[in-house]
Parts: C-alpha cells; sequence; structure tokens
C-alpha cells in the first residue's frame, strides 16, 4: 500500500544536520496527523531491532503538534512486527517534506505489549552537549510517559496490541 503523493521525511539532529532520510507515501493528512507508509527496499540490520526484512511495510504516524512519531513495522506477509516511537520536537510539513528534529529517546513495543526505551544515556548527553533547554527537556519526558501511558491503554496507534 503506497500513494502517489511522496513525501521526503528527514530527521536531524539538535544542531540541525541531518540523521537520516527517506521517503514514504502519504496516505491520510487529518487535523494535524499525517500518516505515511514506507516498505524497505533492502534488509537493514538495527542493533536494537535485529534484522529487518526487505519488503517490511512501515506505517508512520507524525503528529505536526506532539513530541514524538510512532511508527508501526508489519512483516513482508504483513504480520505486526513491532513499533518504534521516537520523542522529536514536532514536526514541520510543507507538503512535500516533512521535517522534524530527533531527540534520542526511543521506545520499541513488542507484540506480546513488552515497552523497551533506548537511549535515555544518549538524550542526557546530547542535552549537555547541545545544551536543551529546560522546557525542551520537561516536554520530552513529558511524551514519553504520554507514549507509555497510551501503550498500556492500547490507545491509537498501539489499538492493535
Amino acid at each position: 500500500m503506497t500513494s502517489d503523493q511522496q513525501v521526503t521525511i528527514i530527521s536531524r539532529k539538535y544542531d540541525l544536520s541531518v540523521r537520516r532520510s527517506w521517503q514514504c507515501g502519504l496516505v491520510t493528512q487529518n487535523n494535524g496527523l499525517l500518516v505515511l507508509v514506507g516498505v524497505f527496499g533492502e534488509a537493514v540490520s538495527h542493533a536494537d531491532l535485529g534484522e529487518i526484512a526487505k519488503g517490511t511495510v512501515s506505517f508512520e504516524y507524525y503528529w505536526l503538534d506532539r513530541w514524538y512519531n510512532v511508527f508501526r513495522f508489519h512483516e513482508p506477509d504483513g504480520k505486526l512486527r513491532n513499533f518504534y516511537s521516537n520523542i522529536n520536537m514536532p514536526p514541520k510539513f510543507d507538503g512535500i517534506t516533512l521535517d522534524y528534529v530527533d531527540l534520542d529517546i526511543d521506545l520499541i513495543v513488542w507484540p506480546d505489549g513488552r515497552v523497551i526505551t533506548l537511549d535515555q544515556d544518549e538524550f542526557a548527553s546530547n542535552a549537555s552537549k547541545y545544551g536543551y533547554p529546560a522546557e525542551l527537556r520537561r516536554k520530552a519526558l513529558d511524551s514519553v510517559d504520554e507514549l507509555n501511558r497510551m501503550i498500556r491503554t492500547r490507545e491509537f496507534p498501539f489499538d492493535s496490541l
């Protein structure tokens, strides 16, 4: 499932250097929520997720007013693989490019409901290195709490767990 309208996603570090970039198809845009879909064109080895197979489908949820995004990965056969959430500054979307600053902390949610929080040490290190303002640090950590609540209560988009 892809869309004719392609969107370039740019994930940046706090100093605005590009961390990574990829393409997805726009599925919907409604009330500040963008749903995108992409397909892995090649297998990827990820330190925390293991081997992600070629053909894995990524449904990506970006709220223009929230400090996180959520990816829902499905195996090439359609089976739910896992969720992956990034803590980030609210993204900007100009209709062609979705651009956001990644704030290091990530959450993995496995189909059995296990949640693993990653990179809190990287967040602390970069908060010092880049001088994250106190308000930014608070919003990032509040977003971790919000995501954990959403996962626990099976709120969208975690309602398929």
